[in-house]
């Protein structure tokens, strides 16, 4: 069995991954895939992890949580795809260290033990920092940036090294990683590799994130576009999405908000130079698949 872990990060898809993933659970079943609700495991799953990190499991714990998770016939399932932003720590320990979730691949090393002989998958979405240390800090109790970085510069945080961090201690996890930024283009694709599904199979939701950004006129025209051009691919269909943007982008919706002190203009293009090069590293590691546009 395959277990996929979408552990985030904190402040990306506001959990809309998982509600269109439940949206299309019917349709996954069949195939073998099952989205149990967030309910059966949010406060479970950080429970049962804390535990382990302590000791070793029992042989029975993984069936003993296959049973919590799964209703169906254990050997009828090949995925199970799970969701929980908090996995990894709450968003006020998210930079503490001077690190991006410091604790994450002993939080992925204890999910290996628990489900131990099946396949753990982590897929990931990235934010560029200049937004995700704002709006982390708008998540958290503190009254001032410094309590949340621990005294870092911004500039230090690298999500590149989270992801080194992870491929170091487990380096047959498969990893998948996107940036949030670009998740409105991708969206079908990325609940596509989750379910293990081909690119232009069927799903439902898959414009969600677009719909949000663009206007109904320009949703409208786009779908019509695809309806007049059955068998366009996935890439050309990017390019269209692009091209309606242009013209029919809700106002403002493209742009960030980011009500910081400090946060200067020369700061937030500072973060984003580092950011960008910093994806372009992590789409050139060994064992790890980019989703990009």
């Amino acid at each position: 069995m395959r277990v996929i872990l979408h552990p985030g990060a904190h402040c990306t898809d506001e959990g809309r991954l998982v509600k269109c993933l439940l949206t299309n659970a019917d349709r996954f079943l069949p195939r073998g895939v099952v989205i149990p609700s967030p309910s059966r495991y949010r406060r479970l799953l950080p429970t049962v992890l804390n535990k382990l990190e302590a000791a070793e499991a029992a042989e029975d714990a993984r069936d003993v949580m296959c049973d919590l998770l799964i209703d169906e016939e254990p050997d009828s399932v090949e995925r199970v795809l799970l969701s929980h932003e908090n996995l990894f720590c709450v968003p006020k320990l998210a930079l503490s260290g001077g690190r991006f979730y410091r604790k994450a691949e002993r939080r992925l090393e204890t999910m290996t033990r628990l489900f131990d002989g099946d396949q753990v998958e982590l897929f990931l979405a990235l934010r560029n920092p200049a937004s995700f240390l704002p709006a982390l800090f708008h998540a958290s109790p503190f009254e001032a940036l410094v309590e949340l970085t621990g005294g870092f510069d911004p500039q230090h945080f690298r999500w590149s090294d989270l992801i080194e961090r992870i491929r170091n201690t487990l380096p047959d996890m498969p990893i998948t990683i996107w940036c949030n930024e670009d998740s409105p283009l991708i969206w079908a694709e990325i609940i596509r590799a989750m379910a293990g599904l081909q690119p232009n199979e069927k799903i439902t939701g898959g414009f969600t994130l677009l719909a949000e950004i663009m206007s109904q006129k320009g949703m409208k025209r786009f779908r019509n576009y695809l309806a007049d051009h059955p068998d366009i691919g996935e890439e050309e269909k990017r390019l269209v999405m692009v091209a309606f943007l242009e013209e029919f982008a809700i106002e403002g919706a493209l742009e960030e908000e980011l009500d910081l002190p400090g946060w200067t203009d020369a700061l937030v293009e500072k973060l984003t130079e580092i950011y960008e090069h910093d994806t372009i590293q992590i789409a050139r590691m060994p064992g790890v698949r980019f989703l990009a546009p």
